[in-house]
């Protein structure tokens, strides 16, 4: 990892390395709870990156980096897709929303340092814990669920039936699944791990995975007993039979739990079940209405496979196809981000987001740090399980909350 030397300008008196590491940590801490409180850290950082100077050595280890390269490409998918767009708007829109994988991605990547990973780590994990903690006390009704003078609710996504205090329960799931990954993996494959320590993570896991199915986030329910799946394998393949014999026990186990007595979670498992086998293209229900997005979507990508509709034409093109589904209600996004991109730009957009996971999961396996290879295969499959429900890489909490990993989770760092 290079160290930036700058010399005669205006940050010279500055430790920048020391700067961009408080400040990363603070949006490691911010990402979960504000939007305006991460984005003002993200322009800080940025301005800071942009006007600090050495932009050969920065080009030079972002280019080095084909994971880097995959990420530029992806973007500027989207922007040649503008070529044969009719909508200009609205792909303006969605460029907008993956900026991130032009700028931020490599921007991130070139700061980041092993050293201070575990409190990149450590304050995501107090962000995600105070989440919890809020959630819990909507949900006994500790705090009220008031309203600010225009009558709009204080917490704006919080219902006592779904206690989500910062973001929508689409987001919140998935990324609250990542938490508790990491913590999962602390306990079973960390033996460094003193007792008042394993008791803290103990403690985290348990209130995390409580406030998993309290809340209503379908594909954070699926990613989880996902989770659940790949850490099987990752303790079959260490050999730790404890934590096989363990993981055994919990699935079943939280699975009859949760459904036993959370509200939303056996709703949502009814609902999947009765939505997939009494699927009609006129269903009204959640569900339904995505398999109807997703089989008038593959429809639309047949129509034009190589190049597709253009960045911006989604929805004006979907909606010629959605006339014939009008109980249907129509939309501007098919809830599958892989049928989106491919409708938007053809084969080479699948290919190209495709690309990014691969060379993820090639680079994990260099990795000799098992914490490091173990998460660095775990994001992307979970990405890759939460991406057949919705468009996760244009919203901001998840599309922030990969980028922000997958910059040191994929770097090139000195093994230690």
């Amino acid at each position: 990892m290079y160290k930036i030397l700058l010399k005669k300008n205006i940050f010279d008196k500055l430790d920048l390395n020391q700067v961009y590491q408080y400040l990363i940590i603070t949006l490691a801490f911010l990402m979960p709870i504000t939007v305006f409180g991460a984005n003002l850290v993200i322009v800080v950082i940025t301005l800071i990156w942009l006007l600090s100077g050495d932009y050969k050595s920065k080009f030079n280890e972002i280019f080095k980096s084909r994971l880097m390269v995959a990420s530029i490409i992806f973007f500027s998918l989207h922007v040649v897709g503008l070529i044969w767009t009719n909508d200009l708007s609205w792909g303006l829109h969605i460029i907008h929303k993956m900026w991130y994988f032009l700028l931020l991605f490599p921007i991130f990547y070139t700061l980041v340092q092993r050293k201070y990973v575990k409190f990149y780590v450590l304050a995501f994990l107090l962000a995600i814990e105070l989440s919890v903690i809020i959630s819990f006390l909507i949900w006994f009704e500790v705090i009220p669920l008031t309203k600010n003078l225009d009558g709009v609710p204080m917490l704006l996504h919080a219902t006592l039936t779904n206690p989500i205090p910062f973001m929508s329960h689409i987001s919140y799931n998935p990324i609250l699944c990542i938490a508790i990954y990491i913590v999962f993996h602390q306990i079973m494959f960390n033996t460094s791990l003193s007792l008042f320590k394993r008791s803290a993570c103990s403690f985290f896991a348990l209130t995390m995975t409580i406030n998993m199915f309290i809340t209503g986030g379908r594909a954070g329910h699926v990613m989880f007993f996902a989770m659940l799946g790949i850490l099987f394998i990752q303790s079959l393949m260490a050999k730790k039979y404890k934590s096989v014999i363990l993981i055994l026990i919990l699935i079943p186990g939280i699975f009859f739990t949760a459904y036993q007595t959370s509200h939303s979670f056996p709703t949502r498992v009814d609902d999947t079940i009765s939505s997939i086998i009494n699927y009609s293209p006129n269903s009204v229900t959640a569900l339904g209405n995505r398999i109807t997005y997703w089989v008038n979507t593959l429809e639309l990508i047949q129509e034009n496979p190589i190049i597709g509709v253009g960045t911006g034409d989604f929805p004006d093109e979907y909606l010629k196809i959605h006339i014939n589904n009008s109980a249907t209600p129509t939309t501007k996004n098919p809830h599958n981000m892989y049928l989106l991109v491919q409708a938007q730009l053809g084969i080479f957009g699948l290919i190209s987001l495709l690309s990014i996971f691969y060379y993820q999961i090639k680079l994990s396996f260099l990795s000799t740090n098992k914490f490091y290879r173990d998460l660095g295969i775990t994001l992307p499959l979970l990405f890759l399980v939460a991406m057949f429900s919705d468009s996760y890489l244009l919203g901001h909490f998840t599309s922030l909350i990969f980028i922000f990993f997958s910059s040191f989770l994929y770097n090139n760092f000195e093994e230690t």
